[in-house]
């Protein structure tokens, strides 16, 4: 894909509607940007899988995945005031959360606008000041003044989905995007930008792009996709964490405009080893920059992907700051260069090629 088309997908992709459970607006995007590349089917969890132009059925399976949904709040029920009781999709901290301007789905597809609703200083005590409402204690604010209101005229109760109200934007001048929910929209854009780079080449082997759904509450559409892919092995495209506005250079493993970076492990998952030094060697060969990330938190698709049959499985992450709240940093040139790795990634790939990473002679 051209830069400006890239950049303009990244975005689109950002701005999209789609916490976990809810995440038809990502998939449509998703199924409308491949469809030229491949014939792509979607299940009630709406997982969508594309099996790309030119698949025989006769050579070994890739599966390709990236997660449609964000963090994000669901409504749990009004309260006689009319503000609104909410609980969490997926992983939120709570100092994050107050005072965050949101965007509700209420029950007849309309968008509606609200904040996170906080008491005024000036009514405080002194313990308020310095305490953390939990989840539970917060509430959302729509301008309504009483329970009917918000769920007659707001069309707003119990099960309407809810994200942060953020636009995104591009820094052309730096090169960096500045919105939300780049965890995984960063990788739901490499996933077109691979299929429609990759558009008619002849590969040796074929290709099945999952997007997959509700990552952010337990991994679990991609336990589905995996089963109904059988792959032969994998590559996770993921929005991950960066750890360089807080950690020291020498521990520094996910750094914005260091390249991709390669997981070795996490809470959940330790990635195939012959498969991942060929994927560190092939980007020192493209000269591409990269890290290797050994985490002692988190997890992602890999774990649910890879441990379906045991297929050797790498994860490719998309450096991310401030991942799991309102505003993300991440960098055209780490996408750039790791959609450039996987798609020469599965350009060298062939039957022989991956099953030398199950060898253990």
């Amino acid at each position: 894909m051209q830069e400006a088309e890239q950049i303009q997908l990244i975005q689109n992709f950002s701005n999209a509607f789609g916490p976990s459970g809810y995440e038809q607006p990502v998939v449509r995007l998703y199924r409308d940007a491949v469809a030229p590349y491949g014939t792509t089917t979607i299940d009630g969890m709406f997982n969508a899988l594309t099996a790309r132009n030119g698949n025989t059925g006769k050579r070994p399976v890739v599966q390709l995945d990236a997660h449609a949904d964000e963090v994000g709040l669901l409504v749990q029920a009004v309260r006689p005031s009319g503000l609104i009781k909410f609980v969490t999709l997926g992983g939120w901290v709570p100092t994050n959360v107050p005072a965050m301007s949101v965007t509700i789905r209420n029950k007849r597809g309309e968008y509606v606008q609200g904040v996170v609703a906080t008491k005024p200083p000036h009514f405080m005590t002194a313990a308020e000041r310095n305490t953390v409402p939990q989840i539970a204690e917060m509430s959302i604010d729509v301008g309504s003044t009483s329970r009917e209101e918000t769920i007659n005229d707001f069309g707003i109760d119990t099960g309407c989905p809810i994200v942060p109200t953020v636009a995104c934007q591009f820094d052309a001048k730096h090169g960096v995007f500045f919105g939300k929910a780049f965890d995984d929209r960063i990788g739901c854009a490499a996933l077109v930008d691979t299929l429609a780079t990759l558009d008619g080449e002849a590969l040796g082997v074929d290709v099945v792009a999952g997007l997959s759904t509700q990552e952010e509450v337990g991994l679990r559409g991609a336990y589905v996709t995996a089963r109904k892919v059988e792959a032969d092995l994998a590559i996770v495209f993921e929005g991950c964490p960066a750890d360089d506005t807080f950690e020291p250079d020498w521990l520094s493993q996910t750094r914005m405009k260091g390249g991709p970076m390669l997981r070795d492990m996490d809470t959940t998952y330790i990635a195939n080893p012959q498969f991942q030094q060929f994927a560190a060697d092939l980007a020192d060969e493209l000269h591409l920059p990269y890290t290797r990330a050994v985490r002692t938190g988190g997890g992602q698709n890999g774990a649910a992907i890879g441990y379906w049959k045991g297929i050797p499985t790498i994860v490719v992450g998309i450096p991310v700051r401030y991942e799991h709240t309102a505003f993300n940093y991440t960098a055209l040139s780490d996408f750039q260069a790791s959609t450039q790795l996987v798609q020469t990634l599965l350009r060298r790939l062939d039957a022989a090629t991956i099953a030398s990473f199950s060898s253990v002679d």
